[in-house]
């Protein structure tokens, strides 16, 4: 009963994260300084941030076209959405960075588009049917 066959949601909110966490992880890579600059936010955390989101790009992706998906997979990816949208808001309120009004904009606008996307992927879990074996 762990497996699933994914519902079109789910397939399409793993796919759109995937595709969205791979165009941001590059932007973030290779445009770490010029951001850092404008947004007053650390290089060293936009290039680590970019860095960690291609694995799990390239991760969401395959997901999204398996014919079955582990329903822990999906609860795991659901969690690491979570955890990115806690951290991005924890990084502005203790004060760990002192971005300028666009960068605040950024970290808060992209954490919402995270927890879209869970929110989404968390739906789509719920519409999927359990795999026959």
């Amino acid at each position: 009963m762990n497996a699933l066959q994914p519902s079109p949601m789910l397939r399409n909110a793993l796919l759109l994260d995937g595709l969205l966490s791979g165009a941001t992880g590059l932007l973030l890579v290779l445009a770490a300084g010029w951001l850092g600059a404008f947004l007053e936010l650390p290089r060293l955390l936009l290039l680590v941030a970019g860095s960690a989101l291609l694995p799990f790009a390239a991760m969401l992706v395959w997901l999204a076209n398996r014919a079955e998906i582990s329903r822990q997979a999906i609860w795991a990816v659901i969690a690491v959405n979570a955890i990115w949208v806690i951290d991005s808001l924890l990084v502005l309120v203790i004060g760990w960075v002192s971005p300028n009004l666009f960068g605040y904009a950024f970290v808060i606008a992209q954490a919402l588009a995270v927890a879209l996307l869970a929110e989404l992927q968390w739906f789509g879990l719920k519409h999927s049917q359990v795999a026959c074996i």
